[in-house]
């Protein structure tokens, strides 16, 4: 099993991919937005799309948008066909695509809405944190992604505040500044360790 950046010599696989999302939605009754498979070839042909291959069979998928001049990253399209499901294939995805953002965004907020518990799990995973959705990106251009979703209704009755998705954000600004103040906790317990070690090892020797 392969997982890379998606290019140019993917985009035969763009329809399947279109199609397989579709099926998935179907078959658990959630709403996805539709793209159409033009869409996902501009995704391959730009670098901003990762694709699983068992050889040159297609496995997985997941693609890259950013909005509001970059401001804000999405992770979106997450699929698995189903010969591969049940083997871990979709986290691996995640990271991919994750580490691509951050890797072409290194500056903007990745964020993620979402019904899947799974996915959910994947993004707390990797360091987002639930939001309302008022901390996402006010680019229309999103929000206009969710006509084509079966509770599209339900965002337009709450004036875009909420839906049956949940909003997961990772912020590159509070998650580093978490990291180093977890480092620096780190660091003093581990001090504070040698230091007793010490203490007791000079009196035995006393």
């Amino acid at each position: 099993m392969q997982i890379v950046i998606a290019d140019k010599s993917h985009s035969v696989y763009a329809q399947q991919v279109c199609d397989t999302i579709a099926d998935a939605a179907k078959v658990r009754g959630t709403g996805i937005a539709k793209r159409e498979a033009r869409y996902i070839i501009e995704k391959m042909e730009k670098g901003n799309a990762v694709i699983a291959l068992d050889g040159d069979i297609f496995a997985g998928f997941c693609y890259i948008e950013s909005w509001g001049h970059g401001k804000f990253v999405a992770n979106s399209g997450l699929i698995v066909h189903p010969d591969f499901r049940g083997q871990g294939l979709a986290k691996k995805i995640k990271k991919a695509i994750f580490e691509q953002s951050r890797a072409k965004y290194p500056d903007a907020k990745v964020f993620s809405i979402t019904t899947g518990l799974a996915v959910m799990k994947m993004n707390s995973d990797l360091g987002y944190k639930p939001v309302t959705f008022s901390e996402l990106t006010d680019d229309e251009s999103f929000w206009n992604g969710c006509q084509t979703c079966k509770n599209y209704d339900v965002l337009q009755r709450t004036n875009q505040s909420m839906c049956l998705c949940t909003g997961m954000l990772y912020d590159p600004n509070t998650s580093e500044e978490q990291s180093k103040q977890k480092h620096k906790f780190d660091k003093k317990v581990w001090t504070r360790l040698k230091n007793i070690k010490q203490i007791r090892f000079s009196k035995k020797d006393k």
